[in-house]
This record gives structure tokens, sequence and C-alpha cells, in this order.
């Protein structure tokens, strides 16, 4: 699994003392709040303390340390920020988009190999998961009633899926 994760991007910045917004990838901005730092690259050699979040509509307002104008927080524009994996205290039941791709997802009924969770989508109402299996994708409901179980160690899902996804045309 990753050490370091994509959390957001900064899209813009906010008055005149620093502040940059921030677009971020994950259920509300609410969740950036638990962090003392960010990190600028995938590695986590840019390690960023962040002063203060905000959310504010559907970005998140941040105060970096040593980004104090306007000219500093526009040099930043366009950088994806990370997240340290063991600074994260995710809730039972919720699960980061980067370790549920490439897991092999499985029927709860039959154990068939329905194909691999190639990709997530945000539809507002529920996350849709995009299964690969041959030169097909398949859409999948991310909800209650299709998931059966995660076990994110073993890259293995096992859902019941709803009639007439994963059955051929004939």
């Amino acid at each position: 699994m990753k050490k370091y994760l994509e959390t957001g991007k900064i899209v813009g910045t906010h008055g005149v003392r620093g502040m940059v917004r921030v677009q971020p990838w994950s259920d509300s901005g609410e969740f950036l709040k638990q962090f003392k730092y960010i990190y600028a690259d995938a590695n986590g050699n840019k390690k960023i303390k962040i002063n203060s979040v905000q959310p504010h509509g559907n970005v998140v307002l941040m105060q970096l340390e040593n980004v104090n104008s306007i000219e500093d927080a526009e040099k930043l524009r366009g950088t994806v920020i990370y997240i340290d994996r063991k600074d994260v205290k995710l809730p039972k039941g919720r699960y980061f988009i980067d370790d549920l791709i490439g897991c092999a997802v499985f029927d709860a009924d039959t154990n068939e190999t329905l194909g691999i969770l190639s990709d997530v989508s945000s539809t507002g109402a529920n996350d849709v998961w995009h299964i690969k299996r041959d030169n097909k994708e398949y859409l999948v409901p991310a909800i209650g009633e299709v998931i059966v179980s995660v076990e994110i160690e073993a890259e293995r899902i096992v859902i019941r899926p709803l009639k007439g996804i994963f059955d051929d045309e004939d």
C-alpha cells in the first residue's frame, strides 16, 4: 500500500496573505482538518506544515507555513497534495480509493471472479465502481446492498451484483 496518498489539488489563491484554495479529493473538506502536514510530492520529500484549514463550500482554504503572500500561494497552483497514511483515522468500513483500485472482485454467491476494480467515480448519491473483465467495463454502485466485504490486505472485494450488470447479452 502506498505511504503517501493523493488527497487534493491546490487550485488557486484566496486573499493576499498566501492562503490557498484546495479541491479536496475526499468525502468532505472536514477530512483535511485532522492533518498537521501535507506533502507536495508522492514520496513525502516536500513536507509542508498546515497552519489552518477551513472548509469553504466545495473547496478548503489552507494557510501553509512560509506561504505569506499571494505570489507565494500562486507558485503552488496546480500542486497535487498528499497525506501520510499513518496520520489518517478512517472510520470502520471506509477505504482509500488508491487501496481499492487493483483489487480482485468476486461474486458472493458463486465465488466467480468478476474482474478487477479499475476506477471509482463519485456521482453524488453514491460512488460507482468500475470493474474490468476481459475487454469490458462494468459499472457497479458502491452501496450496502451490493458490497459484501472488502479485504484490503488480501486485495479482495466480494459483492452481490444487481441483476443484469454482469449478465451476458445473447
